[in-house]
């Protein structure tokens, strides 16, 4: 058996955290010496002189350098990310909206391919205008950039007129009102309002300064980037990065992995490799030094300091079942049943988005005495000795020197979130050995999101009421070879394939199922996603390839929310943007998805 370690200097040893597990005396408690510990619990008092001998056993008469903490000043640094790095793209200034705003928003789509949607806002940038205008120019304008009303007859209004509900509603206003993101579109391209109309002169300088006011307004209502979004879509998550200056140069912050929703200061870490982002503003450093009285930290069921008292038994310490790998439910069980009186608060109140580093704490206990602390977690940054919480983690390769300070995001509390627009699954099928996008929610004309399900087969059922009739030769033979059965068109596939250059790693890329009809085009059209989240790149060039990391669809699935979100600025300012948010699926699918069948032919008719 190895010899027991020695510590011949117990307070160089603390000083130093030589041995880490060497930190305070344990409490007193009573110890059973018998199969029976009932009475050991009871730590009967037999007499006087017994219970004097017992105390002065336990050491109550010895003095020692134990007194509680009166008063204590800190002094901290203190600073505010200023610089602001979507993605890969080039650093900008941090704007004043929330951070989850500035971080999640997207561009509110208007089109979805060739299908237009959003019909809702539309109809809200036109009346908005026609309110800022003279009533002479309503009709030209109605007139001019007016909703065309559908024709049942075109693939191209399939959207619409598959749908009786959104046909009805396209019809009501088409030619009755304004599409206002036409004349928004062609306002920010540099045109001005009058183009191509025949409009009064006296009208022009009118029209001339409501132009920019309409602008403004339809870009404060909903906010939306100034330049690429942080959504990363093969990751299926957010990458940015926040640029603080501090007085050794500056602190980038990344966050590699924010799959939306709430953001909070674990999600992001200190990247010591990255390059800079230009926050150099001194005016956002300052230094803060406080003196704060230390309250004692309490809760129900608390051990009391001394032997011979009770505690409150409203907690059951004894449900707590943690195990040996538990550590989080091992560190409170020793917070809760070993340290009792040990631990103080300190009140330290700091703006939100401040980024906090402490220097020291200087305590006064009773007695006069004033001992300086150290933040905990100081050294080297890969010492393995070192212990910390509520820390930023380094994410860069060289070994530095460890970050010991706290970061505040400018978050918001709580955030109220609409219906989705549109909702993606991404799921893996074994039996067909792919991975499938199933769009459960796509966005319809209305601008309102509607199932997938129905939408895929309503608009399957109008393409065939387009195509002329054919009549099917008769049956050779009651059984037919069927090379491939067919699929819900809102189930858009997504194959494993090797990375160009590589013959390891593996991706998923974006496929995509032929649209198979009865005396329809050959070869076959090609099935199309309808929402934006699975269209990456179509939009630009039809051709685009698009992956996903295979890590991130694991066998749980990956589900995607696409949805407007509302929340008040720390000036009390409504903010409205468009945010995908990631949450974890419900397991594994299945498409029915099979090649090389012997399907039963239809009988003559």
């Amino acid at each position: 058996m190895s010899e027991p370690i020695r510590i011949t200097d117990i307070r160089a040893a603390m000083a130093e955290r030589t041995f880490p597990t060497v930190t305070v005396w344990n409490r007193v408690e009573g110890r059973p010496r018998t199969t029976e510990f009932g009475r050991a619990l009871r730590a009967e008092v037999r007499d006087a002189l017994w219970q004097l001998t017992r105390q002065w056993q336990f050491g109550e008469f010895r003095g020692e350098d134990a007194g509680s903490p009166v008063t204590a000043q800190y002094h901290l640094n203190t600073t505010r990310p200023t610089r602001f790095r979507a993605g890969d793209a080039p650093p900008a200034d941090l704007p004043g909206d929330p951070l989850e705003a500035v971080v999640e928003r997207r561009p509110v789509p208007f089109t979805v391919g060739a299908d237009p949607v959003s019909l809702d806002l539309r109809l809200i940038l036109g009346r908005r205008w026609l309110k800022m205008i003279h009533r002479s120019l309503r009709d030209e304008f109605t007139e001019h950039y007016a909703i065309k009303p559908p024709d049942p007859a075109a693939a191209a209004d399939t959207a619409i007129v598959s749908d009786p509900q959104t046909w009805a509603g396209v019809a009501a206003v088409a030619g009755r009102a304004m599409d206002g993101y036409l004349l928004y579109r062609h306002l920010k391209a540099g045109g001005r309002p009058y183009d191509g109309m025949h409009v009064p002169h006296g009208h022009k300088d009118e029209l001339d300064e409501a132009a920019p006011l309409f602008v403004a307004w339809f870009e404060g209502l909903i906010t939306q980037p100034g330049g690429p979004a942080a959504w990363d879509p093969q990751r299926l998550e957010h990458r940015f990065a926040l640029g603080a200056p501090t007085a050794d140069g500056e602190r980038v912050l990344t966050a590699e992995e924010y799959p939306g929703g709430r953001l909070d200061w674990h999600a992001f870490s200190i990247d010591t490799d990255a390059p800079p982002l230009g926050a150099a503003d001194p005016s956002v450093r300052a230094s803060v030094t406080r003196t704060v009285l230390p309250g004692p930290v309490g809760y129900s069921g608390m051990p009391h300091p001394r032997f011979w008292a009770f505690e409150d038994g409203r907690t059951n310490f004894g449900a707590i079942t943690p195990d040996t790998t538990d550590l989080a439910r091992l560190l409170f069980c020793e917070f809760a049943l070993v340290f009792s009186n040990d631990w103080f608060l300190l009140p330290c109140d700091l703006p939100a988005g401040t980024l906090a580093a402490l220097k020291g704490l200087a305590v006064t206990d009773v007695f006069g005495q004033r001992f300086w602390i150290t933040p905990a977690g100081s050294g080297a940054d890969d010492d393995w000795q070192r212990w910390s919480m509520f820390n930023l983690t380094i994410a860069g390769t060289a070994p530095v020197t460890a970050d010991t300070g706290v970061f505040l995001p400018a978050s918001v509390p709580k955030t109220a979130e609409g219906p989705p627009l549109e909702e993606v699954v991404l799921i893996r099928d074994e039996n067909a050995n792919m991975v499938w996008g199933v769009e459960r929610t796509v966005p319809i004309v209305l601008g309102e999101g509607r199932r997938g399900a129905e939408t895929a087969a309503e608009t399957l059922a109008h393409r065939r009421r387009l195509l002329p009739p054919v009549t099917p030769p008769e049956p050779a033979a009651v059984i037919a070879y069927e090379a491939m059965n067919t699929v819900p068109e809102n189930w858009i596939p997504f194959i494993p394939v090797h990375l160009p250059g590589d013959n390891r790693e593996i991706q998923l890329q974006r496929a995509a199922l032929p649209r198979v009809l009865p005396g329809g085009p050959v070869p076959p059209e090609k099935v199309r996603p309808r929402t934006s989240l699975l269209r990456d790149g179509l939009d630009v060039t039809p051709q685009h390839a698009y992956f996903v990391h295979e890590e991130e669809v694991p066998r749980a699935g990956t589900r995607v929310v696409l949805a407007f979100n509302r929340t008040r600025g720390q000036d009390g300012r409504p903010v409205v943007w468009l945010s995908a948010h990631r949450t974890t699926g419900r397991g594994e699918g299945s498409s029915g998805l099979a090649f090389d069948r012997i399907a039963d032919t239809p009988p003559a008719p």
